[in-house]
């Protein structure tokens, strides 16, 4: 009898793959929107994938959740009402739920199944998802938030990323700019921003960064280790009507909260925002394919 081992292979780039040894190949169902699939792996617990990427695991899931959070809390404690675009996993709004200032959050999620499947496969991050501050819409973002004016204190768009799917209008002006209509006075945007590292993702970095400095007076790019996205460094985008990331920071009313926190601390928060030279040179470049074009010519 033969013995045979399972692999789980997500393709980075086209000359570069992340691979992770499998348990179990514990679910995969084609919904209206996407294919769902969940394993169970030796090294990250288990996995939920989308389309063939990988959105969350046990091992790290924390890490994304607590950097799209604490941030925007931390710069803003006074915030209230909340819309999260997406984030059908659960896990931003488990985060969320920790300020007991937060009187009401929006989940805004196009596909139903994946909540389904969060619910049953991670009850570690869809455990607050019944909160009853908590109003969970199953509806396209797009629509959700056309109408909105001077409602929400803070929005994260928690979503796949820019490929051909249902993450693909979450990251258009159009959509960023009904992000800035639907924000209060002191409204602040987080969005899912990719990575410097690979060209790809650099590109829809950039034209995103690019969109927002049209719209938005402040507009900065902050970055988290997170281990099995390309390259392990991640990015959020912060955009604001009037707040600024460091100049507004509170970090001792945020330490008086005592949140719980694994990965996020008022430390780590000055630094996220502490870019390596070659990311500088990109975001402030006015030829962004030029820039970009220097850094990965510089690395052949």
């Amino acid at each position: 009898m033969m013995d045979f081992e399972l692999w789980y292979t997500e393709e980075h780039t086209d000359c570069l793959r992340f691979t992770m040894k499998v348990k179990q190949h514990l679910y995969s169902k084609q919904s209206p929107f996407q294919k769902i699939e969940v394993l169970d792996t030796y090294e990250f617990g288990k996995v939920l994938i989308l389309d063939g990427l990988i959105m969350i695991t046990e091992k790290d899931e924390f890490i994304y959740h607590e950097m799209i959070t604490h941030v925007p809390m931390a710069v803003n404690p006074k915030i209230k009402n909340v819309l999260v675009i997406g984030g059908g996993d659960g896990g931003t709004v488990r985060e969320l739920t920790k300020y007991d200032s937060i009187q009401h959050i929006d989940m805004v999620e196009i596909d139903e199944m994946v909540v389904e499947t969060a619910k049953k496969f991670f009850p570690q991050t869809s455990c607050k998802l019944d909160d009853k501050r908590v109003s969970l819409h199953f509806e396209d973002g797009i629509r959700f938030i056309q109408d909105k004016k001077d409602v929400y204190d803070l929005i994260l768009v928690d979503s796949t990323d820019p490929l051909e799917g249902p993450g693909e209008v979450l990251f258009t002006k159009e959509f960023y700019q009904d992000c800035y209509a639907a924000l209060t006075e002191n409204g602040i945007l987080i969005n899912q921003n990719e990575t410097f590292f690979y060209e790809w993702e650099a590109n829809a970095m950039l034209r995103a960064v690019r969109k927002l400095k049209s719209i938005f007076p402040i507009c900065k790019v902050y970055q988290y280790n997170m281990p099995t996205y390309p390259s392990g460094n991640w990015l959020f985008g912060f955009s604001s009507k009037k707040l600024h990331p460091l100049d507004d920071f509170q970090p001792d009313r945020w330490n008086a909260l005592n949140i719980q926190t694994r990965y996020y601390n008022t430390d780590l928060h000055r630094g996220a925002f502490a870019l390596p030279n070659y990311a500088k040179e990109m975001l402030v470049s006015e030829d962004y394919g030029k820039s970009i074009a220097k850094f990965y010519d510089a690395e052949l």
